[in-house]
């Protein structure tokens, strides 16, 4: 199937168009809703501006849109004028996103795709934690975190890249704190530098730290491709 994928340059959106790909799907174009701030109950948003390297990376055209608001009825009609778009431009008959088990955006994904005549994909879906943060790192993806919001996740995760001993440290900490280890819940975000989908991997030569002593961001300032 001819698809269009929703991206956001983390792990799960990434991750999805990798495993789309390996179902048969041709994934023609990237979609990028860049969200107004960090308080978008629906959109990922540190240094998705930087999504434009990893779409030239997968030789996959981006198409974009900004939204000026973080009402999500709001991004949700952006969603749908940046499919239509897409419609347009590429001969897609359905949308792949990287929700794994977030109810509120799944809904609002297959509203959208109904009322365009598109089918949705979501390959991670209901995947257990642990084995698809393993499955992440046996697939030879390479990510940063670029934001931490949890009780357990302090300002040393920050840029940091995930490697598997990682994922038992995460494990314990998420069933002590309480948050989900694949992140869904926003716990923390992540921004994918390498993977078998790039032709290069990015390169990161200047950040900032941010950290008020419970949340956290990484700016990416510079970048390339290698």
């Amino acid at each position: 199937m001819n698809v269009a994928a929703l991206y956001s340059g983390g792990k799960d959106s990434t991750y999805s168009i990798y495993l789309a790909k390996k179902q048969g799907h041709k994934v023609l174009c990237l979609l990028t809703l860049f969200p107004k701030s960090e308080e978008s109950h629906l959109l990922h948003h540190p240094n998705i501006s930087w999504t434009s390297l990893q779409s030239k990376s997968m030789n996959i055209p981006q198409l974009s849109i900004s939204s000026n608001s973080d009402n999500t009825a709001e991004e949700v009609s952006l969603l749908e004028k940046l499919l239509r778009i897409a419609k347009n431009k590429f001969p897609i008959e359905g949308i792949v996103h990287g929700g794994i088990k977030s109810k509120f955006q799944k809904e609002k994904f297959n509203s959208l795709c109904s009322s365009l005549n598109l089918t949705s994909i979501t390959p991670l879906w209901d995947l257990p934690p642990e084995r698809y943060m393993l499955d992440l790192l046996n697939s030879n993806f390479i990510f940063i975190i670029t934001s931490v919001s949890s009780g357990g996740l302090d300002d040393t995760w920050l840029g940091k890249t995930i490697a598997k001993p990682d994922i038992e440290i995460l494990k314990n900490l998420s069933s002590k704190f309480g948050f989900n280890l694949n992140f869904e819940g926003g716990e923390a975000e992540t921004f994918v530098i390498d993977c078998p989908l790039f032709s290069n991997p990015i390169e990161i030569n200047r950040s900032v730290k941010e950290w008020d002593g419970y949340r956290g961001r990484f700016e990416i300032v510079d970048a390339n491709l290698k």
